[in-house]
This record gives structure tokens, C-alpha cells and sequence, in this order.
């Protein structure tokens, strides 16, 4: 691992803090601009305050646990469970159809990829990030594929959003 090598980015101070704060605004902003560049109701500028706000709040976590001996776990635990909350709001359910599903996942992985940073787990960051753009992208197409299929013999097993968002 890359702090094994350079146990220094595990520190909490200056430094550290902007190299966590530059992945967590690049990667989120990667995931942010390719559901932006799709019309998902989250783009880039939402996706990156969560994670930031994740990083910080983890990171915040950690000093609290270092410097008041506090559980740096509990902030963490609350941005996984608060995140919900604000994924709900980008679920919309119209006549029957869901749409937003993707979204909601999108910000709770950015959240919790936030997470990762703000421990000082750039590689599951990184990892996680390159995960949830192959999900994001490499599945879309393929549920396209997939439900032109099933459109031709009259079935279909994904939904809309699947495909569209």
C-alpha cells in the first residue's frame, strides 16, 4: 500500500489534507461529470461536495480520535447512514416508474469514496472511483444491449433508467 511507503499521508496536517482534498474533488468530479453529462439530477458540483463533505467529516473523525480520544468511526457511520437522506431526495416515482435509483447510489459511493480519503485509504479512493465509472458507464451500455433484446422477443428484465441514466 502506498502509505507502507510513505507513512507521512496518514498524518493529519497541511499537506496530507490538500492531496485528500484534490482526490476526493477529482474522483468525485469524474463521477459527478459523467452522470451531469447524462441529465442526472446530481452532476459534478453535487458529487463533489459530498465527498469532500465525507472527507472532512472522516478526517475530522480521525483528529477528534487523535487529539480528544473520541471513536472516529461514529462520524463516519453518520455520513454513511445521513447520506441516505439526500440519495432519497433523488428518487422520483411517477406512474409506477422509478427513476433516480442510479443517482441515489452514485452520491452514497461518492460519500463513502470520501470516506476512504479523508482515513487516508487513497487506494480504495482511487479503486472505488474506477469502480463506480465502470459500473456507471460499462453497464449502461450493456443493459442498452440487453433490453433491445428483450424488447425483440417481448420481454424485459431492466429498467428504463438502467439504460437511459
Amino acid at each position: 500500500m502506498i502509505v507502507d511507503k510513505f507513512p507521512w499521508l496518514l498524518e493529519l496536517n497541511i499537506l496530507t489534507m490538500l492531496i485528500r482534498t484534490v482526490l476526493a474533488i477529482v474522483c468525485a468530479g469524474l463521477i459527478g461529470f459523467e452522470r451531469g453529462v447524462h441529465g442526472s439530477a446530481a452532476g459534478m458540483r453535487t458529487h463533489i461536495l459530498v465527498c469532500l463533505g465525507a472527507m472532512f467529516a472522516m478526517a475530522t473523525g480521525i483528529f477528534t480520535s487523535i487529539y480528544y480520544d473520541a471513536d472516529a468511526e461514529r462520524i463516519g457511520a453518520q455520513v454513511v447512514s445521513g447520506i441516505g437522506f439526500l440519495g432519497a431526495g433523488t428518487i422520483i416515482v411517477h406512474r409506477g416508474h422509478i427513476s433516480g435509483l442510479t443517482t441515489a447510489a452514485g452520491l452514497w459511493a461518492s460519500a463513502c469514496i470520501g470516506l476512504a480519503f479523508g482515513a487516508g485509504f487513497y487506494e480504495a479512493g482511487i479503486i472505488g472511483t474506477l469502480a463506480v465509472l465502470l459500473v456507471i458507464r460499462g453497464l449502461r451500455n450493456m443493459a442498452k444491449n440487453l433490453q433491445r433484446v428483450n424488447k425483440d422477443d417481448g420481454t424485459s428484465e431492466f429498467d428504463e433508467e438502467d439504460a437511459e441514466e
